[in-house]
C-alpha cells in the first residue's frame, strides 16, 4: 500500500466542504496519507504580544472557516459505503493558543465575559515530553486529536467547517487520538475526505470554544473504503471503547441520537434486541458532552470493551 504526502499549500488548503472542491490527492483504499497541518485560524505563526500574526492568505467564501487540508479522493467509494479512517500517528508542533471571552459566543454571555477583551493564552508545546507551558507559566499534558475530519456532503454548495453532521466535520471529540479509528458514512464519489483543526490537549465539551489550538506536524492516516458497515452517523473504535455520535442543535435530541446508534451497535456486536440493549447500555454506556460550542452540539456513546461477556 502506498504512502503519500500533503503539506499546505494554496491547491491543498480550503475552508469548507464541498462536492465540487477538486481532490488535492487521489489515493486507493489501503493507503495512507501524512498530512502537515496548520492551526484552525490559518496561522503560520504564533499570536504577538499585541495580538496579531502572519497568517495564510484565504480566498473568499470557500476560505471562511477552518484550515483544512486534501481533500483527498479515494477510488471505489461511493454513497452508501463507509470509510475507515485508521488514526496512526498525531505530532504537535511546538506552539498553540487559546482564549476565553471578548465576543458575543451564548457561553461567553452566559458566563458574563462576552465584552471587553478576549483573554489570549500562547503555550509552548514539547511534542516529545508532550507537555504544553503556557506564557503564564501553566502546565498540561498533551493528547492531541484533530477537531474537523469529515468528508464532503452530498448536498450542492459550499458547507461549513464549523459543525458537525452525518459525514463528519467539526467532530471536537478528544478520544479521536492516535490508536483510534474513525467511520464515516460516504455520500459523494470517491468520498472527498478533509482534516484540520489540530487540539493539543481539550476537555469534553470544549467549554471555552478554542481548545488548545495548533499547528500539526504530522497527522498519519490509512483509508480503507469498506460496504459491509452500513452507517448514517460517524462512530469509533478507540483502544478503550466503540463509541457513538449524536448532533443536533437540541443537546437533548444529540444525546437520544448516540444513544440509538449505540443500541443499533450492540445489536451488531451481540445481536441483542433494543430492549435488552438498553438494559445493558444503562449498566455501561457513559453518555458524554462531546462539544456544545458549535451551534450543532455533539454528545457520544461510549461502550468499553470487555464490559459485557
Amino acid at each position: 500500500m502506498a504512502i503519500h504526502a500533503i503539506m499546505p499549500e494554496r491547491s491543498t488548503l480550503h475552508g469548507s466542504f464541498s462536492r465540487d472542491t477538486a481532490p488535492a490527492l487521489t489515493i486507493d483504499s489501503g493507503d495512507t496519507v501524512r498530512f502537515n497541518t496548520l492551526d484552525a485560524g490559518w496561522g503560520l505563526e504564533p499570536f504577538s504580544a499585541q495580538g496579531g500574526r502572519q497568517r495564510f492568505a484565504r480566498e473568499g467564501e470557500k476560505d471562511r472557516g477552518h484550515a483544512l487540508c486534501g481533500p483527498v479522493a479515494i477510488r471505489g467509494a461511493e454513497p452508501g459505503m463507509t470509510l475507515e479512517i485508521r488514526i496512526n500517528e498525531i505530532i504537535p508542533g511546538t506552539w498553540g493558543w487559546n482564549g476565553a471571552g471578548g465576543f458575543a459566543h451564548p457561553n461567553n454571555v452566559r458566563l458574563g465575559i462576552a465584552d471587553g477583551e478576549e483573554l489570549q493564552l500562547n503555550w509552548e508545546l514539547n511534542p516529545r515530553t508532550l507537555v504544553g507551558t503556557s506564557a503564564l507559566g501553566h502546565k498540561v499534558a498533551l493528547r492531541p486529536f484533530m477537531g474537523v475530519m469529515g468528508l464532503a456532503p452530498a448536498e450542492p454548495g459550499l458547507h461549513t467547517t464549523f459543525i458537525p453532521r452525518p459525514a463528519g466535520g467539526n467532530l471536537d471529540c478528544k478520544e479521536l487520538v492516535a490508536g483510534s479509528t474513525l467511520f464515516l458514512p460516504i455520500e459523494v464519489q470517491t468520498g472527498l475526505f478533509s482534516v484540520g483543526d489540530g487540539h493539543a490537549v481539550q476537555g469534553d465539551g470544549e467549554v471555552g470554544v478554542p481548545a488548545l489550538e495548533c499547528p500539526m506536524e504530522r497527522v498519519d492516516l490509512t483509508f480503507r473504503v469498506r460496504n459491509d458497515m452500513p452507517i448514517t452517523l460517524p462512530r469509533a473504535k478507540t483502544n478503550s471503547a466503540w463509541i457513538t455520535f449524536g448532533f443536533h442543535e437540541d443537546l437533548n435530541e444529540a444525546r437520544m441520537l448516540a444513544l440509538e446508534n449505540m443500541l443499533d451497535l450492540m445489536k451488531e456486536l451481540y445481536g441483542y434486541e433494543r430492549r435488552l440493549a438498553l438494559a445493558l447500555a444503562s449498566l455501561v454506556v457513559d453518555l458524554r458532552i462531546t462539544q456544545i460550542v458549535n451551534g450543532v452540539q455533539g454528545v457520544h456513546a461510549v461502550l468499553p470493551h470487555g464490559s459485557i461477556t
